[in-house]
């Protein structure tokens, strides 16, 4: 249907009564979330007890320990920093080295490189997760029973955690590099070659600042992704647990409000986080645009 040609009633109040239900199932249950977060009550659900900041300060008297006293809680949210920031680094360069290989270059099996490049994305992340277990405790029994080396790398823990994350990740961070890079316009880097600059000037003064949205966004999406992954991450783990994994036991062990503020907490510091990319991006566009005549 065109745009601008006019609607009949039923049909104007049908999209506004989908749009409407959509935006309600989408984020009603964040706002419950949050709301309960500062619930005076012992659960994090219905009905309404009074507002108190217990869940997040704690209160010693009425036996509460909120977010910011949980050593173990605040603990997991470090160790998923960790794990984010590590995430990010590899699947940011490993995805801008695809890139490159992918749009600059030809060779003999390049399409079945795009293909097995994209497969990380189709698997569940529970398979996944099993697999590189089971690739990797393979390969730590080899390495201990032939060479006596112990291998704890490849026995879980974080560092399987990062390599069981990035197996996926960098298949988003390739994608979203690629699909930026291949709309460059080849011709300013060939100017630039002409006029005396060098290889590595012509990328870092002209490819990076044309690439600088593409690979603040996919190092973005991969830091959410990696903090909110948990499929993947359950089948990895060990004694240092990630917040998701964290969340999940306290959640089998009885639900607490003490969640819900954890849920906000991350909800805040994630809108924070795309309010600054947004302003980053809009910064940039205002530099970049032409001055008016």
């Amino acid at each position: 249907m065109i745009p601008s040609l006019p609607r009949p009633a039923w049909l104007r109040g049908a999209t506004a009564c989908y749009l409407a239900a959509f935006l309600v199932f989408l984020f009603l249950p964040l706002v419950v979330v949050g709301v309960f977060a500062f619930n005076d009550a012992p659960y994090p659900a219905p009905p309404w007890h009074g507002f108190t900041l217990d869940w997040f300060r704690g209160n010693e008297a009425a036996g509460r320990t909120g977010l910011f006293q949980d050593e173990e809680l605040l603990g997991s949210i470090w160790t998923s920093f960790e794990v984010a920031v590590w995430v990010t680094l590899l699947s940011v360069a490993v995805g801008t080295t695809n890139a490159f290989l992918l749009e600059r270059f030809r060779f003999r099996g390049q399409q079945l490189l795009s293909v097995l490049i994209l497969v990380p994305l189709v698997i569940p992340g529970v398979i996944l997760g099993i697999s590189i277990l089971a690739f990797a405790s393979r390969l730590a029994g080899l390495a201990e029973n032939w060479f006596g080396w112990e291998a704890e790398f490849l026995r879980p823990g974080l560092p399987l955690v990062v390599l069981g994350q990035f197996s996926f990740m960098a298949t988003i961070a390739t994608l979203t590099i690629s699909a930026r890079l291949r709309r460059f316009d080849r011709t300013l880097e060939e100017a630039a070659l002409n006029l005396g600059a060098s290889r590595a000037a012509v990328f870092r003064t002209i490819l990076v600042p044309y690439l600088a949205p593409a690979l603040v966004g996919s190092a973005a999406i991969c830091f959410i992704m990696s903090f909110a992954d948990f499929n993947t991450t359950l089948m990895l783990v060990g004694a240092d647990a990630p917040l998701t994994v964290m969340m999940y036991g306290r959640m089998r062990e009885g639900a607490s409000p003490v969640l819900n503020a954890v849920s906000l907490f991350l909800m805040v510091a994630s809108a924070l986080l795309a309010l600054s990319l947004l302003r980053l991006s809009q910064k940039r566009n205002d530099v970049s645009a032409p001055p008016a005549a």
